[in-house]
């Protein structure tokens, strides 16, 4: 692919992201508990996607699980501000910290632009394109996309925990009246 083209594809598709997150990160989001276990699985696809590309670079790998254990904490840090409620009509719903959500949008959205700043010029030389590094082959890169993979985990993980104790806290209230 031409490298005058990749803008033209990747910028659509990171402000189509950047939306999507900021959009679950903030406000009143309901519980959909399929989506949440998709997610799960997907992130951990992802991770293991990763480590197993970082395996020839220790670095790499230093990175990624570094930064999916600070997201792990980070997740659980998530987890005990968010809050649940129940509208009127009975749907099920959470309140995510927007600080944190927030927080990680602009740190993905911040690394992801200057490692498109640091490589596209060399890939504008036809001569450099062959010996440019990857997109992913920093550590720090891979330690933010750690970051978002141990967050994402933990935090769906703790909602589905969570709702389910909060489902029976809603259906043993009436009883106790």
């Amino acid at each position: 692919m031409a490298p005058t083209v990749i803008p033209f594809i990747m910028v659509p598709l990171m402000a189509f992201a950047v939306w999507r997150r900021v959009r679950g990160s903030f406000g009143r989001q309901p519980i959909r508990r399929q989506r949440m276990t998709v997610r799960i699985a997907i992130f951990a696809v992802l991770g293991v996607v990763l480590a197993v590309g970082g395996l020839h670079n220790p670095r790499l790998l230093e990175g990624l699980l570094g930064g999916a254990l600070g997201g792990a904490v980070l997740g659980l840090v998530g987890l005990r501000l968010t809050r649940f409620e129940r509208d009127a009509n009975g749907a099920d719903a959470y309140l995510p910290n927007p600080w944190i959500g927030g927080l990680l949008t602009v740190l993905l959205v911040a690394r992801l632009g200057w490692r498109y700043l640091v490589l596209m010029p060399q890939l504008q030389h036809p001569a450099m394109a062959n010996t440019a590094p990857g997109f992913g082959n920093s550590p720090l890169t891979l330690a933010v996309f750690g970051l978002l993979i141990g967050y994402y985990i933990t935090y769906f993980a703790g909602l589905l925990v969570h709702h389910r104790r909060f489902e029976r806290s809603q259906a043993a209230a009436p009883a106790r009246s």
